[in-house]
């Protein structure tokens, strides 16, 4: 009986080898080891807090009671730098005189000075008539008398003749800033005295000269009333402010008042009581009522009773504060007296209880139990396995920015990275005051970019402060100025940028740290001479790392294989030993390659590839044929073809091949990077070499019966006779590849196919030159050539139209030049 067959039955499973599992496992594992061994690498080196903390610290409660083991006398450290700090901050500053001031003091007093003297030049001078006719107390009162007071006088005087009289009371109004009032009936002493003066003098002179007294007693009192109009405006430098921020009015009709005897005595003791004062000195902030207590002090018997109101006035307007603090001396007695701090010791007898049970532990008690080795310092491994775990979050916010902006970061790369982090920590640990954050910036921000360059050194500076013990100030500023060279690091395309932004990383540490010290530290104003001291060795460390950084980034790149943008720019100087020899045993293939770089460069820069790498790689991606320069159409220079002579397509197509292998035995001779490295070969792919294939068919079809002869290995110089026949096998008229793995090598392979075409248009339009570019381009895609290069079918159509574009601006139009010019005309138009 026959069974049908089931056409259901399921296909028989793979069974992967045990060799595969362990690739598979390994595959996924090596991520996982390589995550535990940096963050365990990193927690290690930075969480130095966590290795020989104490329990039993200051303001924690003591869980027993704990005594002293034997008799012992030491040193309370942490109080003793408590005290010597409070005596730094206690120490009263060092006060020295300030010439500056003096002399705007003299100067302000003397303008003052020359203030009042204007004003009394206006009025008239006392006595302006003989005190023997009328006393000065009378001169002033009559100068000084109000209009209706002046008539009212003149009335008083009952002898006098009718028509003086009223000469006398036809006066013309004087000005005044008073309003008029009656007078009244009775008399003043003063009027009184004057009437009596004025009525002897009437009865014993000619009426002549008593008209006269009385015309001088008028213009004395216009001159007066002109010169009181101006007082009362208030002259410029009346009303200055007082050193208690007053305005106070500064002169008034006192200053008409005084003799000029009188006037000379108030400016001289003025000025020399100003001069003791500023001698004496006087200190910022001292309270105004001091001033003018001293001031009266002094003017006492100096200044006419009158006078004194105002000459305080005038050196109340003149003082102002003539000490400053002398820096140095402040901090020299600040330093001093926090040496005479004598050190607090503790003191403890065996058997003796250091602290009870349940009881805060104080400055003092804690520095016993450290010295008994009672403050249980040790391990701690909750606050260890906490910053672990912090430490793994960095790693993690790394590793998405390392994704998302550097996806093709190599294990050797970590490594470097994973190194310069550690160095942080192992130079704290060295105990230097700086940490080399500027420097791991510069590295990493050259290396790898600004994005990762700031991660780095953020990341570094948010967790060095809780993993280890800084100061502040070295830390901030250490940490600025790493973000500072990281950011501008990545930027940058030459050592001498890197320099000079050594300099600005140096300047921007001391400045943030001389900002941060003056701003959390209130003892900084009393020692600034230290503090700019220390705030300058922060600059010279800023530059220092710098320097170190640029000293180390040559041998970095050269042992990590790194491309950056300075080295790349360094490699691509046409001076380079090995372009210089390109450029002069194989120049057509020097002058190809410049053509070559040219197309590459402006496809990467439209596709955003890295530019710098395009353009050095470019230069060195055929320097296999100085092995055999003439084996290359490019440098026969319109001589003998060598193949014509060889004519046998196979060893013609071995000398192509050796190109490529000679380029890479060159490039490891010079140490060239393996990024650059990879032009060599990829640029030509597996590409099959047409010519010497199509000229092998040919051969090959000729002959009918092929003789079974080996074929000659591309490394291989042999000359074959023309009548040896081998096998026709494509492969081995192809290149040994690989094909382009990046977006880079693929440009330079299709700018690399096309320059020769390009450079044999002339005349051809935008249109013919575009379909011959794509026609090459479509035949290394259908060739399978790019399948790699991760380029794809738009980005194709967009590199042959910039192809097209660079031939145009490579084969731009000439003005034709006739063939039979004079010389004086050509020479004109070439000067034209």
């Amino acid at each position: 009986m026959t069974h049908p067959v089931d056409l259901n039955i399921p296909p028989p499973v793979s069974v992967p080898t045990p060799d595969a599992r362990r690739t598979s496992v390994w595959r996924y594992a090596r991520p996982v080891l390589a995550l535990t061994v940096t963050v365990v690498t990193l927690t290690g080196a930075i969480g130095q807090r966590f290795y020989n903390q104490p329990r039993l610290t200051v303001g924690r409660v003591a869980p027993i009671t704990l005594r002293a083991r034997h008799d012992a006398h030491i040193e309370d450290i942490e109080s003793t730098e408590a005290k010597r700090k409070e005596a730094r901050l206690a120490t009263a500053p060092v006060l020295m005189a300030n010439a500056t001031a003096n002399q705007e003091i003299d100067q302000t007093l003397q303008r003052l000075l020359n203030q009042g003297n204007a004003l009394r030049s206006q009025a008239a001078q006392l006595p302006f008539v003989n005190p023997g006719i009328l006393s000065t107390t009378s001169q002033v009162y009559l100068q000084q008398a109000e209009e209706w007071e002046w008539r009212a006088i003149l009335q008083a005087v009952n002898e006098i003749p009718l028509s003086l009289r009223s000469s006398a009371l036809a006066l013309e109004p004087l000005p005044t800033t008073r309003n008029p009032v009656p007078f009244p009936a009775p008399h003043t002493p003063a009027q009184q005295q004057a009437i009596a003066e004025l009525r002897v003098f009437q009865r014993t002179a000619p009426i002549a000269e008593f008209n006269r007294l009385v015309a001088q007693i008028n213009q004395a009192r216009r001159q007066y009333a002109i010169a009181l109009a101006a007082i009362h405006e208030g002259p410029p430098m009346g009303g200055a402010p007082t050193a208690a921020g007053k305005t106070d009015a500064l002169y008034d009709a006192s200053l008409l008042a005084l003799t000029p005897e009188e006037w000379q005595t108030t400016q001289r003791s003025v000025r020399q009581v100003a001069r003791r004062m500023t001698t004496q000195g006087i200190p910022p902030g001292l309270p105004q009522q001091f001033l003018r207590e001293a001031a009266a002090l002094h003017f006492q018997g100096t200044v006419p009773q009158i006078a004194k109101p105002l000459a305080m006035r005038l050196l109340l307007n003149s003082l102002k504060p003539n000490l400053i603090e002398d820096k140095e001396q402040t901090r020299i007695r600040a330093e001093q007296a926090a040496r005479d701090v004598a050190p607090v010791m503790v003191s403890v007898r065996r058997g003796e209880i250091i602290v009870q049970a349940n009881e805060t532990i104080t400055p003092a008690q804690f520095a016993l139990l450290d010295y008994f080795d009672l403050s249980q310092r040790g391990l701690n491994w909750w606050g260890l396995v906490s910053f672990g775990g912090l430490i793994t979050g960095g790693v993690g916010v790394f590793w998405i920015i390392q994704r998302r902006f550097y996806p093709d970061l190599r294990r050797r790369d970590r490594l470097l990275l994973l190194l310069l982090a550690l160095s942080t920590p192992v130079f704290i640990a060295l105990h230097l005051p700086s940490t080399n954050l500027a420097m791991v910036g510069l590295l990493v921000g050259s290396f790898y970019g600004s994005v990762l360059g700031v991660t780095t050194v953020g990341l570094l500076s948010l967790v060095l402060p809780i993993g280890i013990e800084l100061q502040w100030g070295y830390w901030f500023a250490s940490a600025v100025s790493g973000l500072l060279a990281a950011f501008f690091a990545g930027r940058l395309r030459s050592r001498e940028e890197l320099a000079l932004l050594g300099g600005a990383v140096g300047l921007t540490q001391g400045i943030t740290y001389l900002l941060v010290t003056f701003t959390l530290s209130a003892a900084a104003g009393t020692i600034w001479h230290s503090v700019l001291l220390d705030a300058a060795i922060q600059g010279a460390k800023g530059v220092l790392w710098s320097i170190i950084a640029l000293g180390l980034s040559p041998y970095l790149e050269h042992l990590f294989d790194l491309v950056t943008p300075v080295r790349l720019a360094e490699l691509a100087n046409p001076n380079r030993p090995l372009l210089k020899r390109l450029a002069t045993e194989a120049p057509g293939t020097f002058q190809h390659t410049l053509f070559v770089a040219t197309l590459a460069e402006a496809a990467a820069c439209a596709l955003g590839c890295n530019v710098e790498l395009v353009r050095t790689g470019t230069l060195y991606h055929d320097i296999g044929k100085m092995h055999d320069p003439q084996g290359f159409i490019e440098n026969q220079m319109g001589g003998p073809n060598k193949h014509d002579e060889l004519n046998d397509p196979w060893q013609s197509v071995a000398i192509i091949k050796k190109h490529v292998s000679e380029g890479l035995v060159m490039a490891r001779r010079y140490r060239l990077p393996k990024a650059i490295r990879a032009f060599i070969p990829e640029h030509q792919g597996t590409m099959l070499v047409s010519y010497f294939y199509q000229q092998a068919q040919q051969r090959a079809s000729e002959v009918s019966v092929p003789s079974p002869v080996r074929a000659v290995s591309p490394s291989e110089d042999r000359v074959a006779s023309p009548l040896e026949h081998r096998p026709l096998d494509e492969a081995y008229f192809r290149y040994d590849g690989p094909i382009p793995q990046s977006k880079e090598t693929g440009i330079v392979m299709l700018a690399d196919s096309c320059e020769a075409a390009l450079r044999s248009l002339k005349d051809a339009t935008h249109e013919e030159v575009l379909r011959m570019v794509n026609k090459i381009l479509r035949a290394r895609w259908q060739d399978n050539q790019l399948v790699d290069s991760g380029l794809s079918r738009e980005d194709l159509a967009q590199i042959a139209e910039i192809f097209v574009l660079v031939w145009q601006q490579y084969n731009h139009k000439r003005i034709p030049y006739p063939k039979a010019m004079p010389p004086k005309t050509a020479i004109g138009a070439c000067s034209s």
